[in-house]
């Protein structure tokens, strides 16, 4: 819901010169849901060579959201028990950024889209874009 309002003509929009552009955070809200499968499927991410962000319509945005929460729902339900125990690392090239048990990078992964989807939500309110309830009623939506 909360992407849905992304408005497409302001990609550049920023509410401070330190901050995400609107495109780069709506794109990485976008993005994160598919990053599931790769941290319950496979040993380490390397960012070495990632793609960077780039501009997409609100139309993109929705269908890879759309996409990564079907992938990640479906990563989700095939992980076993002991699958969340094993390591996962984050790496950039050869260097390890980091290396924690999956269940923690999972639940982390979690806290840091939620953070993203609120940040999102404040960067609508300062464009005076009604805000969607998120977890209950918004000054704009009463539910």
């Amino acid at each position: 819901r909360v992407l849905e309002r992304v408005p497409s003509d302001k990609p550049d929009w920023k509410p401070h010169p330190k901050s995400f552009s609107l495109a780069h955070l709506a794109q990485l809200v976008a993005w994160m849901p598919g990053w599931l499968p790769n941290m319950l499927r496979e040993p380490a991410l390397n960012l070495a060579g990632s793609s960077p962000y780039s501009r997409e319509s609100t139309a993109t945005l929705l269908e890879l959201f759309d996409r990564g929460v079907r992938d990640g729902r479906d990563a989700l339900s095939t992980a076993t028990d002991e699958s969340f125990s094993e390591l996962w690392s984050l790496k950039m090239g050869d260097r390890v950024l980091m290396s924690l048990p999956r269940s923690a990078v999972v639940r982390q992964h979690f806290s840091h889209m939620v953070h993203h989807r609120a940040q999102l939500g404040v960067y609508l309110r300062l464009l005076d874009i009604p805000v969607p309830s998120m977890y209950g009623p918004t000054a704009d939506e009463r539910m």
